[in-house]
């Protein structure tokens, strides 16, 4: 199933798409799609659905975040082997964990803000996963269990803020409008392998990124399993896995995103988002 939220900020009500691409109005079947909807069971029922009883939505609804009631937004730093290289990083022995501030979510195709005195402001299509169960000291073997499915991320990072100043990556993650999220939840049962995905970003209709999971350093089962040694892992909480190469700090010379510029990104399977940069 592709499951997302449709709607004005705030105001969002769960849908699903049909087999034509259509959104159905789910908010008479569930609240939202958040907690115990993104379990099994819950997932189950909407499965069970058949998606022409639900009202069609008429027109073109703004798309909000694919998932809600996100707690932690859990980002891994360098996990790409070749977007290591690009950045002149070693790869981690163990995955850098950060975290970006969950005000930063907003709707895959909403504008992204440059922040105030920034000037080094960076794309990344990253690979989205959603927990769906709670999940601590979890193994490998059982980690997809408590996941509820995959979307696209564009982790956008302000790179003097993350990197030039004291202090910790958060920073430059956290700022408003740089979670794009979506455009829909796709549930784990329709991608049969995490680390085999296509994914592409480009920037003003240049393709500036062209990679796949396939090169993740380490891979969605082990990332679930090593965070819930850490941390337990809760229903809604997203995890961010990395990105390949071709971000603009990479670029020789580098090269940053500036207000007009369009972003446009997708993952195999999981949708595309389109975001229009402005100033703050």
């Amino acid at each position: 199933m592709k499951l997302l939220r449709f709607g004005e900020p705030g105001a969002e009500k769960p849908g699903m798409l049909d087999a034509d691409g259509a959104i159905r109005d789910l908010s008479g079947v569930v609240a939202d799609i958040a907690g115990d909807v993104l379990s099994d069971a819950g997932l189950a029922r909407i499965a069970a659905i058949d998606p022409a009883s639900l009202p069609k939505v008429g027109g073109n609804p703004r798309l909000g975040p694919c998932v809600a009631g996100t707690g932690k937004f859990i980002c891994i730093g360098l996990n790409y082997s070749d977007h290591a290289a690009e950045t002149g990083a070693k790869v981690p022995p163990e995955p850098i964990i950060f975290m970006k501030a969950t005000s930063a979510i907003v709707g895959p195709n909403d504008d992204v803000a440059i922040p105030r005195g920034s000037e080094k402001t960076d794309w990344e299509v990253e690979l989205g996963v959603v927990i769906g169960t709670h999940a601590k000291y979890v193994s490998e073997a059982d980690a997809l269990k408590h996941v509820a499915g995959y979307c696209v991320i564009n982790d956008v990072s302000e790179r003097a803020f993350q990197a030039e100043r004291a202090g910790q990556w958060t920073k430059g993650k956290s700022c408003d409008t740089f979670g794009p999220t979506g455009p829909w939840l796709v549930t784990r049962d329709e991608i049969a392998d995490p680390q085999a995905l296509p994914m592409w970003l480009s920037v003003n209709g240049e393709k500036v990124q062209n990679g796949s999971t396939a090169t993740m350093v380490y891979g969605v089962v082990h990332l679930v399993s090593y965070l819930s040694q850490f941390m337990s892992l809760q229903p809604g909480d997203i995890i961010s896995t990395g990105t390949p190469p071709g971000v603009g700090l990479g670029m020789k010379p580098p090269r940053f995103l500036k207000a007009g510029d369009v972003m446009e990104l997708g993952i195999a399977g999981l949708g595309q988002q389109k975001q229009r940069v402005i100033a703050d």
